[in-house]
């Protein structure tokens, strides 16, 4: 997977995160579509710590692979 494809999955898991956020009923977060809109922010921050964790360890193999 390459930088631009990395950029891309981030930024469409960004505009989940912001779409998932205008769906949330703040005066009962936890009830109905909320939990839902919630449950969809926590996968999209998810999906963003996995592609920035995947990111870090192929810049960790090519230093590996450079010496």
């Amino acid at each position: 997977m390459n930088r631009i494809v990395s950029i891309i999955l981030i930024v469409l898991a960004l505009a989940l995160i912001t779409y998932n956020v205008t769906l949330i009923n703040f005066e009962n977060p936890l009830e109905g579509n909320s939990i839902i809109a919630m449950i969809g922010i926590v996968a999209s921050l998810c999906a963003i710590v996995l592609v920035l964790i995947y990111n870090a360890s192929k810049k960790v193999q090519n230093k590996m692979n450079e010496d």
